[in-house]
C-alpha cells in the first residue's frame, strides 16, 4: 500500500509538471501559427490518443516526460506553419515557453502555500523572492564549482524525496520545488535543452545566418552524451544515498 501512495505521489507530479511544460510550448506554438504535428504526455506505447486535423494527441505509458512534435521543428521544411520558417524571436519564445511555465508555476504555488500557512499575502510574496534567490544562488555555485556532482539529486534521488512528504502542504511545496528546478535546469545553456537550443538561435541571429546543420546536430550530440553520462553518475549517487 505503501509502495502504491508513493507511485501516485510521484506519477501525479511529475505527470502534472511534464503537463504544463509542454502545454506552454504548445499555446506558444500555436500562438505563433506554428503547426503541432503531435502533443504527447509520456514515453513508448501509446495508451490513449485523440487526432484532429492538425494535431494528434497521445498519453503514452510511461508518464515521465512528453514532448511536443512540431513541423519542420527536426527538419528544415518550407510548408506554411514550418518551426524552421518562423523568426528567431518566435522559435525562442516557443521553446522557452516550457521551462517559463514551470518557473511562474513554482514562484505562484509557493506563494500560496506561505499565504495559506501565514492567512498573509505578503509574506507569500516575500517567501517566493527569498525561493527565487537561493535557486539563483544554487545555479551559481554549479557554474562555480561550489556544487559538485555528489551533490546533485537525479529521478530516484527526487522520487525518495516525493516519498517522504508528508500532508498536502509538504506534498505541494515538493511540487513548487520540482517545478522550479524543472524550469531552471531546461533553460540552462547546455546543448540538448531547451537552453541550448536558444543560445543556437541567439547566435543565429548575430551571425545573420543559420548555423550549419551538421554542426547543430554534432553539438547537439555532444551535449546528449554527456547529458546522459551526468545523468547515469548523478543515478549511481543516488541508489548510493538510499543503500
Amino acid at each position: 500500500m505503501s509502495f502504491l501512495i508513493t507511485a501516485i505521489k510521484i506519477i501525479v507530479i511529475l505527470g502534472f509538471l511534464v503537463l504544463i511544460h509542454e502545454t506552454g510550448h504548445f499555446v506558444v506554438a500555436r500562438f505563433c501559427k506554428v503547426k503541432v504535428k503531435e502533443f504527447a504526455i509520456g514515453f513508448g506505447p501509446v495508451i490513449w490518443k485523440k487526432e484532429t486535423e492538425n494535431t494528434k494527441y497521445a498519453l503514452r505509458l510511461i508518464p515521465l516526460g512528453g514532448f511536443v512534435n512540431m513541423l519542420g521543428e527536426e527538419e528544415v521544411s518550407c510548408e506554411e506553419g514550418s518551426f524552421s520558417k518562423a523568426g528567431i524571436p518566435k522559435r525562442i519564445a516557443i521553446v522557452a515557453a516550457g521551462g517559463l511555465v514551470n518557473i511562474i508555476f513554482a514562484i505562484l504555488l509557493y506563494i500560496v502555500l506561505i499565504w495559506i500557512v501565514t492567512g498573509s499575502l505578503w509574506a507569500g510574496i516575500s517567501g517566493a523572492e527569498s525561493f527565487v534567490i537561493a535557486m539563483w544562488d544554487s545555479i551559481k555555485l554549479l557554474f562555480t564549482g561550489g556544487v559538485s556532482v555528489d551533490n546533485l539529486m537525479g529521478p530516484i534521488g527526487i522520487s525518495g524525496v516525493i516519498a517522504s512528504t508528508s500532508g498536502i502542504i509538504d506534498f505541494l511545496y515538493i511540487m513548487a520545488l520540482i517545478s522550479m528546478s524543472l524550469g531552471v535546469t531546461n533553460l540552462l545553456p547546455f546543448p540538448p535543452l531547451d537552453g541550448g537550443k536558444i543560445l543556437i538561435y541567439i547566435i543565429e541571429a548575430i551571425r545573420r545566418k543559420p548555423m550549419k546543420q551538421d554542426f547543430e546536430l554534432k553539438l547537439q550530440m555532444i551535449g546528449f552524451l554527456l547529458l546522459i553520462t551526468l545523468s547515469v553518475c548523478v543515478a549511481f549517487n543516488d541508489v548510493g544515498r538510499l543503500i
